[in-house]
């Protein structure tokens, strides 16, 4: 963590990592210089070269793409062309897709029309705060009424040298079924549990709180709102597995919510519940904050452990699993923000109380995110086995009195359904028995009249450009799917292009290192399975050249 945080600082200092702050950085660390230009010229955040006084950054993704057209960020450039001290470049997802279009401003975010964000380039408008909000909502998985109620399953639980606590711990989670939310859903008690019992020392505690998916926000809001209940979960996690140090890494556009994480770790120490000896236990254990230097491929999370290390985020060959050999080489357990922040209700109040929640036969409280064709975007905790149609009612509905078309219910990695499937329950078995799958809780509703291939293309365009590199399947498969589907759209199709698509698809499914290269042509193959008389006659040739 000490190159890449200190280059994150220098360029903070200095505007860019320049090769002149490289060669004095290496000779300063002792560490060779092709190591140090192999970080720069991975991680996007870092520039060689210092920019204009103003850096707009436009989101190009699926999202905003719906709100402000696919020319957004051409039409702001042209605005702006003129303006000498400001520069506009488009950028992938930066998390707030509830604002739409969205983009920030010297990481300030901003969100609006083409002169709105021209107003604030260019100092007409100042920049809204990026500060904290003062007045957090109140949200049904937070226990606590007030802040003197705070960390109430730490109190509960940690008592010295009593591992019956740790069984009981273990047995909750499991009855409770809480599952990893961050859309790999493996079984969370089993994860402790097996961490727990691995061999190893020291171990570590690490929150992936890098959402970078398109539609995906949940956890941002989580991390305003709720900082208190990701520590102290990630307390009774190290005490759980025998960990002194946990470690959070947040993204770098999240600064807002890195100020708020920071504002409630300093209030947890001074109430006890971090550092020595917690609230009169054995227990010793501290949070520290790591702001990634950018790429979406950080939220894998072994590509996310290789950062930490101050490597090239590329993700590792599994197994071996972080729970046996992680951060260092060490047993490390990885949940993301979501998972840990439904903890400590789960404990305080019970496996029952926590099932009850559900719908039905689900168990449980969800944290969605909504977003494109709907009247009231944002992020809304419902009941597991609440219905895509119920959420849509609840988020307003699809404005201007259009119908449903379509919708991606997990983010970027879950296939595109047609409307016919709104009544499937949010559930990770129902999502995928419908032909998606829940993903990480990002719901983009699209109305009828909207371009699904379009909109297909631009997320497998997004795993092109995030995908790392580090394996062939990935790197040359995503760049020729979007080769061949441009082509096609051109006029130019090649014979049984949809065979061809579904072969590549296959082959990296099979072939991927990770998870990017495995779903990168999910959305474009979803739209093809479930709207084929819309999206065959474009892949064929035969609805005519589109510009």
């Amino acid at each position: 963590m000490k190159l890449l945080t200190k280059m994150m600082h220098l360029q903070e200092q200095h505007g860019a990592v320049t090769d002149a702050v490289l060669r004095e950085m290496s000779k300063a660390e002792s560490v060779p210089l092709y190591r140090l230009e192999g970080l720069r010229g991975f991680y996007p955040v870092f520039r060689a070269t210092p920019g204009r006084k103003m850096r707009v950054q436009v989101c190009r993704d699926i999202v905003c793409m719906m709100k402000g057209g696919p020319q957004f960020c051409n039409k702001v450039k042209s605005v702006l062309a003129g303006v000498s001290d400001v520069e506009v470049e488009e950028v992938s997802c930066v998390g707030r897709c509830d604002t739409a279009p969205a983009a920030t401003i010297n990481e300030v975010p901003v969100s609006g029309s083409i002169e709105t964000i021209a107003a604030y380039a260019t100092g007409k408008k100042p920049l809204p705060s990026n500060e904290p909000t003062a007045t957090p909502r109140r949200w049904p998985t937070d226990p606590y009424s007030s802040e003197e109620d705070r960390f109430g399953a730490l109190k509960k639980f940690l008592k010295p040298g009593d591992d019956r606590q740790r069984d009981e711990v273990i047995r909750i989670l499991k009855e409770a079924d809480l599952r990893g939310l961050g859309g790999a859903a493996f079984p969370t008690g089993m994860k402790w549990d097996l961490t727990r019992k691995a061999s190893g020392a020291p171990k570590y505690v690490v929150c992936n709180a890098d959402e970078s998916e398109p539609g995906t926000f949940k956890d941002r809001v989580i991390l305003e709102e709720l900082p208190h209940l990701l520590i102290e979960a990630m307390v009774l996690a190290g005490w759980m597995i025998g960990a002194k140090q946990g470690i959070v890494y947040i993204r770098h556009e999240y600064a807002k919510e890195r100020k708020a994480l920071q504002q409630a770790i300093e209030n947890a120490r001074r109430a006890g519940a971090l550092g020595t000896k917690i609230f009169g236990s054995d227990t010793d254990f501290d949070l520290q904050i790591f702001v990634s230097p950018g790429g979406y491929i950080m939220g894998e999370e072994t590509a996310l452990l290789e950062a930490l290390e101050d490597k090239r985020g590329e993700p590792r060959n599994k197994p071996p699993f972080p729970v046996n050999h992680g951060l260092w080489g060490q047993p490390t357990l990885i949940n993301n923000v979501e998972t840990f922040a439904a903890i400590p209700i789960i404990l305080e109040r019970g496996a029952a109380w926590w099932a009850a929640q559900g719908k039905g036969n689900y168990k449980g409280l969800k944290y969605m995110c909504v977003s494109g064709d709907v009247a009231r975007p944002g992020v809304y905790c419902v009941p597991w086995g609440t219905t895509v149609d119920e959420l849509l009612t609840l988020s307003g509905g699809i404005p201007d009195g259009k119908a449903l078309y379509a919708f991606s219910p997990g983010g970027a990695s879950t296939n595109f359904l047609p409307a016919s499937r709104r009544n499937t329950a949010l559930d990770f078995k129902a999502m995928q028995e419908a032909g998606s799958g829940l993903g990480t809780g990002a719901m983009v509703f699209m109305a009828a009249g909207r371009d699904v291939l379009e909109l297909a293309i631009s997320e497998v365009k997004f795993f092109r450009n995030e995908s790392c590199g580090k394996c062939v399947p990935c790197r040359v498969g995503s760049h020729k799917a979007v080769d061949l589907v441009e082509a096609a759209l051109a006029g130019k199709p090649q014979p049984d292009l949809v065979s061809l698509l579904q072969d590549l698809n296959s082959t990296l499914a099979q072939t991927s290192i990770c998870g990017l290269g495995q779903v990168a042509l999910a959305p474009l193959m979803s739209v093809i399975d479930s709207f084929p008389e819309e999206v065959l006659p474009h892949l064929q040739g035969s609805a005519g050249m589109r510009n």
